[in-house]
């Protein structure tokens, strides 16, 4: 079972503080076939000497420059380098359980090409973690204990980053890490959609998810909200949306404004609903918008919530059920 090589991807900047304890799950780990492709993207801290510490006492452990700059061309450059039949990916600043590897491998063997690896998460800080982190860990973990992950896919990114595995072939099939698109991660996930990629549920917490102020997703612009806006609104188009329906947005926040807008820059129309007295029968953009009662009279709609309050989600859930309406086919949530 050993006789697999499993190909690990690991870009890193300025993290020597995390990458001890980062390599060291991985040396330590149940299932030893594997390599290692880490990538310096630019540090300016001992990072790179601490990795060629490693590559001197274990040759699996590969360290090379980017050719580029930027966490994309650092796993473009990690893939190109890698000769395993499965890929994984490691954020530099995390901790694999000791059995991440081999537990991943396993549900791999068994059910062949055309699925998608994952494990349950559970974030560690120093200081203790918000309660959004650990909303977003519960949440995100329900849904891969039941390989359910797609059914959200439009409110939040479903497949961690750095706690998935897939085979070589099926990667390439989803274009790898080729689009120049941020979030990364998230454009690979709806990839993993798109091709129809078969989540194996997994009830086992294999990663540990460090957060800090500095992380890359805290810190890069292109982890900012209208970065996942885009990615969302891209991949409904060529997805999900029915060019033959009428479309509908809900909720005119911040996120209804922007979907809004994207959609007028490219030609498509749609019907604007809020449920704010204040603001209906008021026209954004030239647009205007109309109480949510009117969708009962348009014919077949799809509707994007761009609605955030989680009592007011449940409200709509309830209200679009009642009029037979089904998720990810006739409403899709985006927050």
């Amino acid at each position: 079972m050993q006789s697999t090589l499993v190909s690990i991807l690991i870009p890193f900047k300025n993290t020597a503080h995390f990458l001890t304890e980062c390599l060291d799950s991985i040396i330590n780990q149940s299932y030893q076939n594997w390599e290692v492709l880490a990538i310096d993207d630019h540090s300016e801290d001992t990072s790179m000497n601490l990795v060629t510490s490693y590559n001197e006492h274990d040759e699996r452990i590969k360290v090379f420059k980017n050719t580029g700059k930027g966490i994309i061309p650092a796993l473009q450059t990690a893939y190109s380098k890698s000769s395993g039949t499965f890929i994984t990916r490691m954020d530099s600043d995390d901790i694999m359980k000791p059995n991440r590897i081999k537990t991943m491998v396993n549900s791999l063997i068994e059910t062949g090409e055309g699925h998608i690896a994952v494990g349950q998460v559970s974030y560690f800080s120093d200081r203790g973690i918000s309660n959004g982190y650990e909303r977003y860990e519960i949440w995100l973990n329900q849904l891969t204990a039941k390989g359910t992950n797609y059914t959200e896919i439009y409110k939040e990114c479903v497949i961690p980053s750095p706690c998935w595995m897939a085979f070589r072939n099926d990667l390439d099939s989803c274009g790898a890490f080729e689009p120049d698109r941020y979030p990364e991660d998230y454009d690979l996930t709806f990839r993993f959609y798109e091709n129809d990629l078969k989540i194996i549920p997994c009830n086992e917490v294999l990663h540990l998810w460090r957060d800090y102020d500095s992380r890359t997703s805290r810190t890069s612009e292109h982890y900012a909200q209208n970065y996942f806006l885009d990615i969302k609104l891209h991949y409904f188009l060529k997805l999900d949306y029915d060019f033959a329906r009428p479309l509908v947005i809900w909720g005119a926040g911040f996120k209804g404004k922007n979907i809004a807008k994207k959609l007028l820059e490219q030609g498509i129309e749609f019907v604007w609903l809020c449920d704010n007295p204040k603001k209906i029968n008021k026209k954004i953009y030239d647009q205007e918008l109309s109480h949510f009662s009117i969708l009962e009279k348009l014919p077949k709609p799809q509707s994007i919530i761009t609605v955030a309050n989680e009592e007011a989600q449940k409200e709509i859930k309830r209200y679009l059920n009642g009029l037979n309406q089904t998720p990810m086919e006739d409403y899709f949530f985006f927050c």
